[in-house]
């Protein structure tokens, strides 16, 4: 019965998207998993997409699928980048991961428009600027 499963939160887990500078001096904008706990996060799957309305058609991207072997205690793993033409997108990531044998998941949804200078926060870990959800 669904009853029995337990409802297991995830917390201390984040993903983040960061302005960046690549070797070609150009701007881009990299996606990261920050792992905020005190104890590493196995077996991580994050899959990411784009959907909502673009010049009033329906849109949706592709599904892209990364898996990160662990992310240690109090550290991060760059899982992609993103493109600015999909920001006026929901653009979500859907985080699933071990912690002491024990299978968590949780989505993170950047609403449309909201990977905007003006949402940024310092991202802890990265020492950076950029919009992160917890």
């Amino acid at each position: 019965m669904l009853k029995d499963i337990p409802q297991l939160k995830v917390e201390n887990v984040a993903v983040a998207v960061v302005p960046e500078v690549n070797n070609s001096g150009e701007k881009e904008w990299g996606v990261y998993l920050l792992n905020l706990k005190n104890e590493t996060i196995e077996g991580v799957l994050v899959a990411s997409n784009g959907y909502g309305y673009k010049n009033g058609e329906k849109v949706k991207t592709s599904t892209l699928r990364h898996f990160i072997e662990q992310v240690p205690a109090k550290s991060y793993a760059k899982v992609e980048l993103i493109i600015e033409t999909v920001f006026g997108l929901n653009n979500e990531y859907w985080v699933s991961f071990y912690l002491n044998n024990t299978l968590y998941d949780k989505k993170y949804l950047f609403l449309p428009d909201s990977i905007n200078p003006e949402y940024f926060t310092t991202v802890p870990l990265l020492d950076k600027a950029g919009v992160m959800i917890k």
